[in-house]
């Protein structure tokens, strides 16, 4: 059997027309005859024809392909952004592809040169953990190709972003977990160079200043913010001579590692010390007992990314502006605090 992709040229030998008949006849051209289509869609199904869509892209200078770059899909709010991304641009008659990073820059970086070599019409994302160096971002917006970010993004970049006040959600967790009584609060975050989790680090501080709290070097840390380190973190707060009250995690994952570690050296949740995680994960209504979070909107955020995006592609133009929708974050108060 040969593995000899099908082309044009094949269908057109078959039904003993030209070419651009055929090319034409597939792209519902007004100029061709319905018997000559009808027979061209014929053949063309029986051959398995599949169109060059990357060739198409080239000529016309529209593939109708959007790029998504996350972080990760394992995370419920990131599959939550993408669906809401996918139904929105689907219904105006583009397709997504996605990437993940894994929170590597060099992975990013080189989805970034597969989702150009594609030739998309656009691309949504949200930065991976490890990026610091914009330039490969810069590379989008030199290539006149809208950009708009969600979640993780720099304003350095002038682009449209989509995201929560993580600054104002720091205050929001300290003043709950103020008024439950805690006054020795620890932070579990991100790296402070990705702007989200330097705001959430920011408003952190500052809330605590507000109720006149101390603030305690060892009681912050930086990290993926994975279950492990959550663990990791967790257990090295729980070795201090003087352990906090209270735990906020800059995202449900690290939240959950601090809880394992909790219950396994059986100190008491929340009477004892108090947790609070972020992102409002699925099983932070699953565990024992269950996590207190902030619901960061994930369909809306991407619903208002797609249509960002669809704001541009009517334009027919990649006219950048710094133009930021930022939503107010529900805290989900749960056993844990």
């Amino acid at each position: 059997m040969s593995n000899k992709k099908t082309t044009l040229k094949d269908i057109a030998v078959k039904l003993n027309i030209s070419t651009a008949a055929v090319s034409k006849a597939l792209r519902n051209d007004s100029r061709i005859s319905k018997k000559t289509k009808e027979a061209v869609k014929k053949i063309a199904k029986e051959l398995d024809y599949q169109p060059n869509n990357l060739a198409s892209a080239l000529r016309s200078g529209k593939s109708n392909l959007v790029g998504v770059m996350v972080p990760s899909t394992n995370s419920s709010y990131f599959s939550s952004v993408l669906q809401n991304i996918e139904e929105v641009l689907n219904s105006k008659g583009y397709n997504v592809i996605v990437t993940q990073s894994n929170e590597s820059y060099t992975k990013e970086c080189n989805n970034i040169d597969t989702l150009l070599f594609t030739q998309v019409d656009g691309i949504i994302a949200s930065m991976a953990n490890e990026t610091v160096d914009l330039d490969f971002f810069e590379k989008i917006k030199t290539k006149g190709i809208p950009l708009i970010l969600f979640d993780r993004g720099e304003n350095d970049l002038n682009v449209d972003y989509i995201g929560i006040n993580d600054y104002d959600s720091s205050h929001m967790i300290v003043d709950h977990l103020a008024q439950k009584g805690c006054k020795k609060i620890a932070h579990i975050g991100g790296f402070k160079h990705t702007r989200i989790f330097n705001n959430r680090i920011r408003g952190y501080v500052d809330a605590l200043h507000k109720h006149n709290f101390t603030f305690i070097d060892d009681y912050v840390s930086e990290s993926n913010l994975t279950i492990e380190d959550g663990r990791i973190q967790m257990k090295k707060l729980l070795a201090l001579q003087n352990p906090p009250d209270a735990v906020y995690a800059a995202s449900d994952y690290a939240a959950l590692g601090a809880l394992q570690v909790l219950k396994e050296e059986n100190i008491a949740v929340p009477n004892t010390i108090a947790l609070v995680g972020f992102g409002n994960e699925p099983f932070t209504t699953m565990v024992t007992p269950t996590i207190t979070s902030v619901d960061q909107h994930s369909a809306e955020i991407g619903k208002i990314a797609a249509q960002t995006f669809l704001e541009y592609a009517d334009k027919k133009t990649a006219t950048q502006q710094l133009n930021k929708k930022i939503l107010e974050a529900k805290l989900i108060v749960r056993e844990s605090s």
